[in-house]
């Protein structure tokens, strides 16, 4: 059987990005300058980018909404995108999960306050893959998911999907977000042995590996290839990626290291980093997806996150594969050492 697509899996949230002059200490006020609800989580993030890139394959999305405004946002945005929904589960009366993302105007800094709403409902029942035919089998992120977070058979709830998925035929990626450490590491070590892919960022390969990326306070490009070789040691099959504001580094089962520098933005062009590691993903995947070498998925997924800057949303701004190719070859890249 010849396979086709991805389906994304996990987390569906809407992001209400509230944009504040300042971040303020405890017991101070900030003034919010500008707020907007739109889409986020790593599940829908993925699908929505692959989608906004042109990605000539199909895309499904797997989760969980309640019946309430920002479900209905959630499910309007897949209709409006071709993105297929037939498989997240809506809860009558339940609340969607939502995410209020304080965005400093001055810099794009970001910090989040999560309610995980009904994702805390999310369980392996809600993975069916009878009948995909899709090649690949994206899902995200361990540590905001109870019922998918506790202790399963060999290991937790994502653990398991990924091995159902792998047993259907699919490739598997996994995408983190950034809980504790340790929490984080208890969490994703039984998938590792599970994925065809992983793609994160440097402080999330550092909690799963123990590799530190940086040196003198800034994430350093040998020490970042080597926490990447280290998820392979560590049982991914494939691919490893790790991002990092400079650029990514992938490494294989062959021993082969890329390295891809970011894609130049001027300052004034940032409002939020909201959804880049996201935007990055998928231009990744786009390429795992369609066989390219290696080097040009790397390099769509550094120009699919620096247009993703442009806006307050995690993926309003990101516009064809194509224009982001162009948008790279005319800002240049920043240099990998």
């Amino acid at each position: 059987m010849e396979r086709s697509g991805i389906i994304c899996g996990g987390t569906i949230c809407i992001d209400v990005n509230k944009v504040i002059d300042r971040f303020p200490p405890q017991e101070h006020v900030a003034r919010i300058l500008e707020e907007m609800p739109d889409c986020g989580g790593p599940g829908l993030n993925m699908a929505i980018d692959l989608a906004r890139l042109g990605a000539p394959f199909p895309i499904e999305v797997i989760g969980i909404v309640g019946d309430d405004a920002y479900g209905r946002i959630a499910l309007d945005t897949c209709r409006e995108l071709g993105i297929g929904a037939g498989r997240i589960a809506v809860v009558p009366g339940g609340r969607t999960s939502y995410t209020d993302v304080m965005i400093v105007a001055e810099g794009g800094r970001r910090t989040f306050f999560h309610q995980e709403g009904v994702n805390a409902q999310l369980s392996t029942g809600h993975f069916d893959l009878a009948g995909s035919t899709a090649k690949i089998f994206h899902v995200g992120s361990p540590g905001v998911h109870a019922r998918m977070d506790a202790p399963q058979g060999n290991g937790n709830g994502f653990s398991e999907v990924l091995a159902r998925a792998r047993a259907t035929g699919h490739r598997t990626n996994l995408e983190l977000v950034g809980v504790a450490g340790e929490r984080l590491r208890d969490l994703a070590l039984p998938c590792l042995p599970l994925l065809d892919s992983i793609i994160i960022n440097e402080s999330e390969a550092t909690a799963l590996t123990g590799v530190e990326t940086h040196r003198d306070g800034r994430p350093d490009w040998a020490l970042v290839e080597a926490a990447a070789a280290a998820l392979i040691r560590m049982g991914v099959s494939g691919l490893a990626v790790v991002h990092f504001p400079e650029g990514v580094v992938a490494a294989d089962r062959d021993g082969r290291l890329w390295r891809q520098g970011a894609a130049w933005v001027p300052p004034e062009r940032i409002k939020s980093t909201n959804g880049a590691g996201d935007a990055l993903a998928s231009g990744v995947m786009l390429g795992l997806h369609e066989g390219w070498p290696v080097e040009k998925g790397l390099r769509l997924g550094v120009c699919v996150a620096a247009l993703s800057l442009g806006s307050y949303s995690t993926s309003r701004a990101i516009p064809s594969a194509e224009e982001c190719f162009a948008y790279g070859e005319k800002a240049g890249f920043r240099p990998t050492s």
